[in-house]
């Protein structure tokens, strides 16, 4: 897309590039999200684009394309290396030095092994000239989920859940709709539409009989995954089963769950996953199975004990906390995160990229999770 606009310095053009990346999420995924930018010598935008979906031209190819021979000679600004082998698109890196680009300027080395540094390789042996992180620690950030999923092999997990002022999810009754309301709701559900997966427990499906899809749909259709070692929880009137047509489900099981009620569970639609250990199902190894579906975003909906087990084992990597204005009191705990917690109150933020907003009467509170900071507790 052409855009009449200068820069006053690279880096702002990169920070063009990289605000661009953010329109793929929930379309790019498995693939990272990248944007680009086309300029002439005096920063002057000539075209620019981002990666829109898996299996579409990537950023750099709708940057050149939108350009044609105007790109000749100018210099190129993206936000991640340009790929250097054949995928579901030809290499990035040819189409960038067939267009006859003079300059590439790079926020970040791409992570995944196939790539790593090739596609530097070659701009630099066909004679462009290549220079490599410029808002680096942005553009890191920005490939942050893909990165996770392709070196450490585990998806992006994201955490929500809502409370009141007092820090309640429920009543001493068990009684929890609706802590937030009908705007944090709406909100949610985007973040619904744009996830891989999304995961519960056993207790919160016998509890709730949720429904876990997006409404109104969003761009991704969630695999909706639910933690239960016997394969109890779930029956032929669960409303996750009645809705199998609008969205897959998958349970995960041990060894408790006996053969014939794992064929059952296959009978009503659900894929079955057999996971090792007994009594409980491992999040960590759960994770890792969606990873390998090339799953990137995961979205935990769960009570007090999975969420607990997942920051215990630091496998949150953002969270999503919505407050309302309202006060349960009452005497039981029913704090939104249990497990085994941490041994003291940590000095400083343990998240990062903080971002607040109102929702209605509540309060979104969004951010990235620093592990050192949970290290050091």
């Amino acid at each position: 897309m052409a855009n009449e606009q200068q820069f006053r310095s690279d880096e702002a053009v990169m920070q063009h590039a990289l605000e661009l990346a953010q329109a793929g999420f929930g379309t790019a995924e498995p693939n990272p999200l990248v944007g680009a930018v086309l300029v002439d010598h005096q920063r002057n935008v000539i075209s620019c684009g981002w990666h829109e979906r898996c299996g579409g031209p990537h950023a750099e190819i709708v940057a050149l394309q939108a350009a044609g021979e105007s790109a000749r000679g100018q210099d190129l600004f993206v936000t991640l290396e340009p790929c250097s082998h054949t995928g579901k698109t030809p290499p990035c890196a040819d189409a960038v030095i067939a267009a006859g680009i003079r300059r590439v300027v790079v926020g970040c080395q791409d992570p995944a092994p196939w790539v790593a540094g090739r596609g530097l390789e070659r701009l630099r042996a066909a004679g462009v000239t290549v220079e490599c992180g410029c808002c680096e620690d942005q553009a890191l950030d920005l490939i942050a989920p893909f990165r996770r999923r392709v070196v450490d092999r585990l998806p992006w997990v994201h955490a929500k859940w809502a409370m009141t002022l007092d820090g309640r999810i429920a009543a001493d009754s068990g009684h929890s709709k609706w802590i937030s309301g009908s705007q944090s709701r709406a909100v949610v559900h985007e973040l619904r539409g744009r996830m891989d997966a999304i995961i519960t427990a056993a207790g919160t499906v016998r509890a709730d009989d949720p429904l876990l899809t997006a409404r109104p749909a969003g761009p991704r259709r969630a695999l909706r995954v639910v933690l239960d070692a016997s394969g109890q929880c779930l029956n032929e009137n669960s409303q996750l089963v009645q809705t199998l047509d609008q969205a897959d489900g998958l349970i995960c099981v041990t060894e408790l769950c006996a053969p014939e009620r794992r064929e059952e569970l296959q009978r009503m639609g659900l894929q079955v996953l057999v996971t090792s250990g007994r009594h409980r199902v491992s999040l960590r190894e759960v994770l890792a199975a969606l990873a390998e579906r090339e799953m990137t975003h995961v979205l935990l909906e769960a009570g007090p004990g999975l969420l607990g087990s997942a920051f215990d084992e630091q496998l949150v990597d953002e969270v999503h906390v919505y407050v309302a204005p309202k006060i349960i009191g009452g005497s039981s705990e029913r704090s939104a995160v249990a497990g085994v917690g941490l041994q003291k109150i940590p000095s400083e933020s343990m998240l990062r990229q903080i971002n607040r907003r109102v929702c209605g009467e509540d309060l979104l509170i969004e951010g990235r999770i620093i592990r050192r900071q949970m290290e050091k507790c």
